[in-house]
């Protein structure tokens, strides 16, 4: 939905929902989404007319490829504005399953040096191009390329993004839609943090047959989690950015978990959080600043490293794991909300430094029971904590 001063727009992302067919991600936004939208514009400032609701969309390659097929676009855009919907964003990471199975760095794949990421993506795009509503830019977030584990060839990724941003551009001029793709930085990702990004950009334009297109279809996708994840600082980082000429394409809202390592209850406290789904990177800070990674976080839990003397001890660690934005942990545990409360900050002073921002706590699944509410609760709650924030 358009958040002040107007020209903004703010969603939640539908991957918290199980959904890998088209079939199943309609059901999906016609139950939950309509449940969220409710609770959401009930208790939005009264507007009129009333508020349209953004949706986040999140499409598996099976979903997008049934969606393009026979009447499903024109009939979803038909139900998107009886419903007072509209979509300015698709989560373009997760190619396929994401729920239920064992995801782990198989989120990486395919990656971008592979012609199945491209036509993916492509697809997406062309989605996109025929639904997002007049004067409203349209933006898909996608993979940093790769896993650093994969050892990639950097020459294919670049050769994919390149015919990618070619595709984007002949969309944006057919429909007259500005359309951009955000690559996301993450932790043990082929880019992950300020410095990493920054030389992957530099290295991106620097062969690129059209550099100016690239940077006019292709930016960052700004996930809190995971700067925070880096120890990275906000503004310093999206100063960065931006003084490069880099375009911030979304800003994912979200937290990661932090803890103390010295604290004698933190692991069994941590251990809660060890689940065998998704990839939790851990990132530890010692006392004279140096980072220590750990691929996963039974690596970090593992005997051998407890036992490990070391000469730097660290001062904090931080998970990733996304945990809802308005959640306080249990002490001796506690989150990285600090970094979006930055980020929120910036925007105030920053006007229009981007123009998305979604909501990205896709781990309800899995969430210890603690944390855990219903999922239509827990997203309300955090729009509501964001939006007091704004």
């Amino acid at each position: 939905m358009n958040i002040p001063p107007g020209q903004d727009h703010l969603a939640y992302c539908t991957n918290i929902h199980p959904a890998e067919s088209w079939e199943e991600t309609l059901a999906v936004l016609k139950t939950d989404v309509l449940a969220v939208r409710d609770r959401v514009l009930r208790s939005a400032s009264p507007v009129t007319p009333p508020r349209r609701f953004g949706i986040g969309l999140r499409l598996s390659a099976r979903a997008a490829t049934e969606l393009l097929a026979g009447p499903h676009l024109s009939g979803f855009k038909s139900w998107l504005a009886a419903e007072n919907c509209y979509i300015f964003t698709i989560n373009g990471f997760p190619y396929g399953a994401f729920h239920g199975t064992r995801v782990k760095e198989d989120v990486y794949r395919p990656d971008w040096t592979t012609g199945e990421r491209l036509a993916y993506t492509n697809t997406l795009f062309t989605i996109l191009s025929k639904l997002v509503p007049d004067g409203t830019e349209g933006s898909v977030s996608t993979l940093p390329g790769s896993f650093k584990a994969f050892e990639a060839d950097e020459a294919g990724i670049f050769a994919n993004l390149e015919a990618c941003a070619r595709h984007i551009e002949s969309l944006a001029v057919q429909t007259d839609r500005d359309l951009h793709l955000g690559l996301e930085p993450e932790p043990l990702g082929h880019f992950e943090n300020t410095e990493e990004t920054l030389a992957f950009f530099a290295r991106l334009l620097a062969q690129a047959d059209d550099p100016e297109l690239i940077r006019r279809r292709i930016g960052i996708n700004y996930d809190t989690c995971h700067f925070a994840l880096e120890f990275d600082q906000c503004a310093s980082s999206l100063d960065a950015f931006r003084s490069a000429g880099l375009r911030i394409s979304k800003v994912h809202l979200s937290s990661a978990l932090s803890f103390n390592p010295a604290d004698p209850n933190t692991l069994d406290a941590i251990t809660a959080f060890d689940e065998p789904t998704y990839l939790h990177q851990v990132i530890t800070r010692g006392k004279d600043g140096h980072l220590a990674r750990f691929t996963d976080l039974p690596d970090f839990l593992s005997p051998l490293n407890s036992v490990r003397p070391s000469p730097n001890p660290p001062g904090e660690g931080r998970i990733h794991f996304h945990i809802p934005l308005y959640a306080d942990p249990a002490a001796p545990l506690s989150s990285t909300k600090q970094h979006v409360l930055d980020l929120l900050a910036y925007r105030r002073t920053h006007p229009g430094f981007c123009s998305h921002f979604e909501i990205e706590t896709y781990t309800w699944g899995v969430l210890p029971e603690a944390l855990q509410l219903p999922v239509v609760d827990q997203i309300a709650q955090e729009y509501a904590w964001t939006m007091e924030h704004l």
